[in-house]
């Protein structure tokens, strides 16, 4: 799990977000009474780490109502981009924080939280920064386009004690490449939250879809 150095004053972590379950659902909420019949049909089909970004006003609201009403939903963040919403979403009942990026400002904020976090990477430099700061559990974003299972598999030569969350342009058919990459604990995806399903509210749909997505 990404632990604070022990310099660093920081409370430690509870879990590692890689060991929740083999994929992990990235969720944009347009509506907060939608959060809790989604993530109900999302544990339900077997992915109890939800992550919800904060791309959209409703998102805080989104992480607060899964979180008193869901208890077998792990809820955490997602896009997050500063300190001050690391502390809303702790706030809100995050209980873990994912980004596309990492600044070090950002990182100090995430390790202050005491919640798990995978900060963003895309490059080896970004990797090695990071393994320097004590951090060993990272999103890989944006996947596809950073050079996909290849480039992950190149970064496992000499940077093994790395681990991946692969996000951004998985699907089902490509997150089994991904996941049988020894350097790959999870991936994220959305393809199991088809808009068209959310719309109609099909939760049916989207608990058999996780269902499927959970057996990968």
């Amino acid at each position: 799990m990404n632990a604070p150095l022990p310099s660093s004053g920081a409370p430690a972590v509870p879990f590692s977000v890689l060991g929740l379950a083999s994929v992990v659902p990235v969720v944009v909420v347009e509506d907060v009474a939608d959060a809790v019949p989604l993530a109900r049909a999302l544990v339900a089909g077997g992915l109890p780490a939800i992550e919800v970004t904060l791309r959209t006003p409703a998102a805080l609201d989104a992480i607060r109502a899964v979180a008193a009403e869901v208890p077998g939903a792990v809820v955490g963040a997602g896009t997050v981009l500063t300190p001050g919403q690391v502390m809303d979403a702790v706030a809100a009942g995050a209980r873990f924080l994912v980004s596309p990026g990492c600044t070090d400002t950002l990182l100090a904020a995430m390790r202050a939280a005491g919640v798990p976090f995978l900060p963003g990477v895309s490059t080896a430099s970004e990797v090695m920064a990071l393994l320097e700061r004590g951090v060993r559990e990272m999103k890989f974003f944006p996947a596809r386009s950073a050079g996909g299972t290849a480039y992950l598999k190149s970064l496992a030569g000499p940077l093994p004690q790395a681990r991946f969350c692969p996000t951004g342009g998985i699907g089902p058919d490509t997150a089994p490449e991904y996941l049988a990459l020894p350097n790959v604990g999870c991936v994220g995806g959305s393809w199991m939250l088809p808009e068209d399903a959310v719309a109609a509210r099909d939760w049916d749909r989207v608990e058999r879809l996780a269902r499927e997505a959970a057996a990968l």
